[in-house]
């Protein structure tokens, strides 16, 4: 009933808010977010200029409970490139695995046997563990990290969840959900989140892998393999779930604060088709977007639809000071005005690429005044972000790149064999 009644506020929120028109082609004067709208592929104000962004996030992965990475005091010149290989990980291009760096600066990540491996900052090994028989290796276990305290939380896609101790890799427990996970991990205090393909957020001791509490949202028939997302702020947790449904829960109970549905039913019968980005919180509000041609702000109060765009992306946005920064499935890189939702400026990042129609932008970060974005194709671009003009393309590899990742001024890509360092 309360999903029902939500529905219906959100859509006469909707139909009833304007939006300043720019261009007819580009910014519709209001938006039904049930309503099919065709992505955006051209670009606009491309003269524009913006101001120098002077705010700056020191340590965006380590410990983000938010998501929102903000403008990394980060810039290279790509002098030195380095890798670590490790066995291939199989449909690398279907999955959405992450890096993760413990508080204390080491790098986590996984092969494509289930092989956990700890390495300092250039790559040197301090352990590797393995928590899969012959059978689970087979099926090439995508895993997802966390840390609490001096422990190390692995949840993956064959339903498997287990504690490892961050200084010698020894396994503390170990244990299955009925599910598979499908989402990363946030932590409070002694306890984890993270949800599973059923679309079940479970609160989780880090102690012994008892379940707390879960919170059952409408289930879908069809599996999607995009991961879920979860961000956690002042003691709520907040997480989508492949239905496009955006949820509020108490994190100490699970009690439910507010849930805001996105899409309309035909989605609840073709799940498997929406990809929904990372959500992001920032200045009190949920940020996230999908492959449908739709970028959401969600008051993180009410969770009342603050305004909606046409934007086609599965990406992670960006948020700095009142602007938002956002890439499309299609190449074209947005800046968004946070208070109205108007659009400010587009560019396409794709023009110099003959065979842009098989490329696909996969992840991107802020760093200063550049914009780092990496493809499908595994080359890495830099563009300014102040005029949008393209400065740089580097190759990393034949095929696709993770999203970069940034740690004392280096820059970290995921290929499917091997970590790339970039100084």
């Amino acid at each position: 009933m309360i999903k029902k009644f939500l529905y219906i506020i959100a859509l006469i929120f909707l139909t009833n808010c304007n939006f300043v028109k720019k261009d007819k082609d580009i910014i519709n004067g209001s938006i039904d977010i049930f309503k099919k709208i065709e992505p955006i592929e051209k670009e606009l104000n491309t003269d524009l200029k913006i101001k120098s962004l002077k705010k700056f996030n020191s340590e965006p992965f380590l410990n983000n409970k938010i998501n929102s990475n903000g403008n990394i005091n980060y810039e290279t010149n790509f002098i030195k490139i380095s890798n670590y290989k490790f066995s291939k990980i199989k449909k690398f291009e279907f999955y959405q695995p992450e890096l993760f760096f413990t508080n204390s600066g080491k790098i986590i990540f996984f092969d494509g046997k289930g092989t956990i491996f700890k390495l300092n900052q250039n790559f040197k090994e301090i352990w590797k563990i393995n928590n899969y028989n012959k059978k689970e290796k087979k099926l090439n276990p995508i895993l997802y990290f966390a840390q609490i305290d001096n422990k190390l939380i692995v949840n993956d896609n064959l339903s498997k969840m287990y504690s490892v101790d961050l200084n010698t890799g020894k396994i503390l427990w170990s244990k299955y959900n009925d599910a598979s996970f499908n989402s990363d991990i946030k932590i409070f205090k002694d306890k984890f989140y993270t949800i599973d393909f059923d679309n079940v957020i479970r609160a989780i001791s880090s102690n012994n892998g008892n379940e707390l509490w879960n919170f059952q949202t409408e289930k879908s028939f069809i599996k999607s393999e995009k991961k879920l997302s979860i961000v956690l702020k002042d003691e709520i947790v907040f997480f989508v779930n492949n239905l496009g449904d955006v949820t509020a829960l108490d994190v100490n109970n699970g009690s439910l604060i507010w849930q805001t549905p996105t899409q309309s039913n035909m989605i609840y019968q073709n799940s498997f088709i929406l990809e929904i980005s990372d959500l992001v919180f920032e200045n009190n509000t949920i940020y996230f977007s999908n492959n449908k041609n739709e970028f959401f702000s969600i008051d993180a109060r009410t969770g009342i639809i603050k305004w909606a765009q046409s934007i086609n992306s599965s990406l992670r946005p960006t948020i700095i000071e009142n602007l938002i920064f956002t890439l499309s499935n299609e190449g074209y890189f947005f800046i968004i005005d946070d208070k109205t939702g108007n659009i400010i400026r587009i560019n396409d990042v794709l023009k110099s690429f003959k065979d842009r129609k098989n490329i696909k932008p996969i992840g991107f970060i802020h760093g200063k005044n550049k914009i780092y974005i990496s493809l499908s194709n595994g080359r890495l671009v830099t563009i300014n972000s102040l005029t949008g003009t393209q400065e740089k393309i580097t190759k990393i590899h034949t095929s696709k790149i993770s999203r970069p990742y940034i740690l004392n001024n280096s820059m970290y890509l995921i290929k499917d064999n091997a970590l790339v360092k970039i100084d």
